[in-house]
């Protein structure tokens, strides 16, 4: 469950400096969130943030029509800043509800950034083979099912999409990333426990810092990832996880769960730009929602809070996603 007050507030103040700043209200022009924080620990060599996206012209790429949330630009330029300010040497672009199957904006970004990016893909069953082929040979690793941005709440309906997906990722040796809830993961454990490839749970499985360990659904992540079947991202704490900056002290018993169950299945990332994907009474879904302004040197900065162990942090940050993406 997304924060909703925090999210709105700084979204609200976004939109507010922009409008006063520009002069303008029809469009919005506020740059991508870049980290205010110093990195305060040693970033191992080879360090990945695995969850970011790209958000280029929509002249050339353009929004699908009934998507959830219109997002302001972020750039491959603003991108590779953040990752400098992190000392993330690797990125892996993830892409976006707002483009559906169309991939072409992911995949460019991917090119672009080179041999230190991987991407994932979305898919759909008329997708054709040559273009996995394509994407495959782009850098693509992975398909995502985004059943949060979906509405896909009914588990049934989530285990049919969940197989087929399977399937087409399983014949070209990929792996399936997931944006789904607790509630959901609880109710396919046994279909993603069987899974026949590696299966990666997107931001700490959807929990709420507020909700902590005994929360319905967590102990479900924690035994999947305790089995080697599934990965998890310990990612957008600050976006989706918490409401208690700047430290966010809810977070904590997540994460070391998570961790102390299998360091070798957890992966860190940002979710930069950090899109504000929530659907809201005053807002159409053609209006520009303003990029969250998030700090990730802070958010970074808590990782050793929950990782106190240096070469346990080298591990989520290089070796994981080093083996997983194929870097």
């Amino acid at each position: 469950m997304q924060k909703i007050s925090r999210r709105k507030a700084l979204a609200t103040g976004v939109m507010a400096t922009a409008a006063g700043l520009l002069g303008r209200t029809d469009r919005l022009f506020a740059k991508a969130a870049q980290p205010r924080t110093k990195v305060n620990f040693a970033v191992p060599p080879g360090a990945c943030d695995t969850h970011v996206h790209v958000f280029g012209d929509p002249a050339q790429y353009p929004f699908i029509p009934n998507r959830v949330y219109t997002p302001e630009q972020a750039s491959i330029a603003e991108l590779r800043a953040m990752l400098d300010a992190l000392h993330m040497e690797r990125v892996l672009v993830v892409h976006p509800s707002v483009y559906g199957t169309d991939n072409r904006c992911s995949v460019d970004a991917v090119r672009q950034l080179g041999n230190r990016a991987r991407g994932i893909a979305v898919i759909d069953g008329n997708t054709p083979a040559a273009e996995l082929d394509s994407m495959a040979r782009a850098g693509i690793r992975g398909i995502r099912l985004n059943l949060t941005q979906a509405g896909v709440s009914d588990p049934a309906a989530a285990g049919k999409v969940l197989q087929a997906a399977m399937e087409r990722a399983k014949a070209r040796d990929w792996h399936l990333q997931i944006n789904t809830n607790l509630r959901i993961i609880d109710a396919l454990k046994d279909q993603l426990g069987a899974a026949p490839i590696p299966i990666v749970i997107d931001h700490f499985g959807g929990a709420t810092g507020a909700g902590g360990v005994e929360q319905p659904g967590f102990s479900t992540l924690v035994a999947l990832v305790k089995s080697g079947k599934t990965y998890v991202k310990i990612s957008a704490a600050a976006d989706f996880v918490s409401t208690k900056a700047p430290d966010y002290p809810d977070v904590v018993p997540l994460a070391k769960a998570l961790v102390a169950a299998n360091p070798q299945r957890i992966l860190w990332g940002t979710d930069w730009p950090h899109p504000d994907s929530r659907v809201l009474p005053e807002r159409k879904n053609t209006d520009i929602a303003p990029l969250i302004q998030t700090d990730d040197g802070l958010v970074l900065n808590q990782l050793p809070v929950w990782v106190p162990d240096a070469a346990v942090r080298k591990m989520i940050l290089v070796d994981n996603p080093a083996r997983l993406y194929g870097f």
